[in-house]
C-alpha cells in the first residue's frame, strides 16, 4: 500500500462533514449544541490559583515525563480508584491531551510485521478516529469490529479468525464506550487478557470517560490484569482530565503500563512529544489527587441520566447509558434525523455513521444519533424534549 493512498479508504473527517451536512440549511430555533463531547460544567475554581501561582514555570523546559509531583498525583489516583500500585518512575508518563498517547502508543509498541504477516489493528465500529488513523500511520491494516446492540455495544474480539487475530499487534478498546456508554465488565477483561496473552498483542485502554457513570464504577482494564497476575507490559490504559474535571482545554491526560511498554512511549517521547507546560502540570497533580470536585461532577450527570431516561424511555429501542455523557438513540435515517432537527428546531445532533466505517455494505452507526449531554441541565434538557419530539411523537 502507497502511503498517499494509505487514509483514501477512511470516511471524511466527522466535523467537517457535519459542517457540510447541516451548514447549507437554516437553524429552526437558537441553535444548541448536542454534538461534540466538550464538558460544560463548571471546572474547579483553585485551578486558575494553582496557575498563576506556579507561573514561573513557564520560563522552564517541562520534564518529558512530567514532574514528580504530577507522576505522584497520578498513581495515587490509580491507586486509590482502581487498587493498582504504579511505579511513579517507570509506570506512567503524563501526556499533553490523551489523543496525543492514544496515537502514539502504535507508533511507539507495534511492529512492523506480525508472524510473517501485514500487521492489524482492531477496533470498535463505531471508533474515536484516531485508533484508525494510528494504525494506519504505522502501515497497520485497521480492523473494524462491530459493536452493536447485538455485543453489547462493546467489540467481540473473541469471535474473529483465528488468521486476523495470529497478526493482531493491538486492540483499542473505549469503556465506557463513546459513543454509546456501554462498559466493559470484569468478565470482558478477562476474556480480552487470554486473547492477548495466547495471541501476543497489546490492549489500548481508553478509559477516558471512566469517571461518568450511574452507580457502579466501571472496572478498569489494569485493575483486572493485576488480578489475573497478568503482563502488565500488555495493558495500556488512558485517561484524561478533560471529562473527569471538566478541563478539556487542560490537556492533560496520563498513560499508565508495564515498564517495558512504558520505556518504548517514553523513547518516542524523547523525540515526538509535546509536555505539558510546569504552571499545567501543578493544576493536574492537584486535579488528580481531589476527588471531591468528581463527586460533584458526576451528581451533576446523573441528574441528565435522569432526565434523558425519563424524555426517551417510551422511545423504541432507547438504551440507557451506563456511563458516559453521550445518548446513542436509534432512528430511520441518521442524517435525515439530524437534518430535521436542525431545521425545525436548531438543535445539534451528530449522525452515527460519521463515527464508524463502512463494512460488507453496511454502517453499524447509519440507525442512530449521537447526542452529547455536556451543556448546563436547564439547556440539555431543552434540547432533549426538542429532539423526542421531533424525531419521535
Amino acid at each position: 500500500m502507497m502511503y498517499p493512498e494509505r487514509f483514501s479508504n477512511l470516511q471524511a473527517h466527522v466535523w467537517p462533514r457535519l459542517r457540510g451536512l447541516l451548514d447549507v440549511h437554516e437553524g429552526g430555533g437558537a441553535p444548541i449544541h448536542m454534538t461534540i463531547g466538550e464538558p460544560k460544567h463548571a471546572f474547579p475554581p483553585w485551578v486558575t490559583e494553582v496557575i498563576s501561582k506556579n507561573a514561573a514555570g513557564f520560563n522552564s523546559y517541562p520534564p518529558n515525563d512530567a514532574s514528580p509531583e504530577l507522576r505522584a498525583a497520578i498513581c495515587g489516583f490509580m491507586q486509590r480508584r482502581y487498587g493498582v500500585a504504579l511505579d511513579e518512575a517507570t509506570e506512567v508518563m503524563a501526556l499533553n491531551g490523551t489523543r496525543e498517547g492514544l496515537y502514539n502508543a502504535a507508533m511507539a509498541l507495534c511492529p512492523e510485521r506480525k508472524n510473517g504477516a501485514w500487521p492489524a489493528i482492531l477496533m470498535p465500529n463505531p471508533f474515536y478516529q484516531v485508533y484508525a488513523i494510528a494504525a494506519l500511520s504505522v502501515a497497520a491494516e485497521p480492523v473494524f469490529v462491530p459493536a452493536t446492540v447485538e455485543t453489547g455495544h462493546l467489540p467481540d474480539v473473541a469471535a474473529l479468525p483465528e488468521d486476523t487475530l495470529r497478526r493482531t499487534t493491538a486492540v483499542y478498546i473505549c469503556s465506557p464506550a463513546n459513543p454509546q456508554g456501554a462498559v466493559a465488565d470484569a468478565a470482558y477483561w478477562r476474556t480480552l487478557i487470554g486473547l492477548a496473552e495466547q495471541h501476543d498483542f497489546k490492549i489500548f485502554a481508553d478509559e477516558c470517560y471512566a469517571e461518568i457513570y450511574r452507580d457502579t464504577p466501571p472496572v478498569g482494564a489494569l485493575q483486572v490484569a493485576d488480578e489475573l497476575s497478568a503482563d502488565r507490559n500488555r495493558i495500556v490504559v488512558f485517561h484524561s482530565l478533560s471529562k473527569r474535571s471538566n478541563l478539556p482545554g487542560l490537556r492533560s491526560g496520563f498513560v499508565a503500563t508495564g515498564a517495558r511498554s512504558m520505556a518504548e512511549i517514553k523513547q518516542l517521547r524523547n523525540y515526538a512529544g509535546a509536555p505539558l507546560p510546569l504552571p499545567l502540570q501543578a493544576a493536574a497533580a492537584a486535579l488528580w489527587d481531589d476527588d471531591a470536585h468528581v463527586i460533584e461532577n458526576r451528581a451533576l450527570y446523573r441528574q441528565k441520566y435522569d432526565v434523558a431516561d425519563r424524555i426517551f424511555g417510551n422511545v423504541p429501542g432507547y438504551a440507557p447509558p451506563e456511563a458516559g455523557f453521550f445518548l446513542w438513540l436509534p432512528v430511520e435515517d441518521d442524517e435525515a434525523a439530524a437534518i430535521k432537527l436542525w431545521r425545525e428546531t436548531g438543535v445539534r445532533v451528530l449522525p452515527g455513521s460519521y463515527l464508524a466505517q463502512d463494512g460488507a455494505g453496511e454502517n453499524p452507526g447509519k440507525g442512530y444519533i449521537r447526542v452529547a449531554m455536556v451543556a448546563p441541565l436547564q439547556k440539555t434538557t431543552r434540547g432533549l424534549r426538542l429532539i423526542r419530539d421531533c424525531l419521535y411523537v
